[in-house]
């Protein structure tokens, strides 16, 4: 990698959805050339609610709710969230639930692009996008792409070693960068 491009490789992003039922939650994006894994998933990390019953024994510190889809290369859907610690203290913990696509699949496992060109063959659409959604995706990335595009944009890139999770300043925006997550 030339140490003095100015080509982007790397995005971390903090956006939110207006509307009523996302007001507030954060959605983290982040997507990067020669990470430490090819890894592909939605994390949503859902809002603290207003009052909780175990502040006053806990204080301000529970942690919020999160819910993880993984798309590539593992197909899997992960939910954490806070309950009670079972007894009679006060004490919560975080717990996992798990789905993982492939338990108990006994086929033929699809590599990298076979599943793209069988479903092409059988004209299958499902995994392809429509043309308005990807209209609407670059409605949403043109003004980000040109805001990166701008005479200080080498002050504005921040380098990173391949094979890591991205630039230190990243660490800033997530609350966790994926290689860091617990499982």
């Amino acid at each position: 990698m030339d140490s003095e491009s100015l080509t982007p490789t790397f995005a971390s992003m903090k956006v939110y959805v207006d509307n009523w039922r996302w007001q507030g939650v954060p959605f983290y994006l982040t997507s990067g050339k020669r990470l430490a894994e090819k890894r592909t998933e939605i994390k949503v990390q859902f809002k603290q609610v207003p009052s909780s019953m175990f502040r006053g024994v806990l204080g301000e510190d529970i942690s919020a709710n999160r819910l993880t889809l993984g798309i590539q290369p593992r197909e899997e859907i992960h939910l954490s969230f806070q309950t009670k610690v079972p007894g009679p203290k006060v004490c919560l913990r975080t717990v996992r639930m798990y789905f993982d696509y492939d338990q108990g699949y006994t086929g033929p496992a699809l590599e990298d692009y076979e599943k793209v060109l069988l479903d092409c063959l059988l004209g299958d659409q499902t995994l392809f996008w429509r043309q308005d959604g990807v209209e609407l995706c670059w409605g949403f990335l043109t003004p980000i792409l040109i805001e990166c595009d701008c005479p200080d944009q080498g002050k504005r890139l921040h380098q990173y070693e391949a094979g890591t999770w991205g630039p230190e300043a990243a660490k800033k925006l997530l609350p966790s960068l994926p290689g860091q997550a617990s499982r």
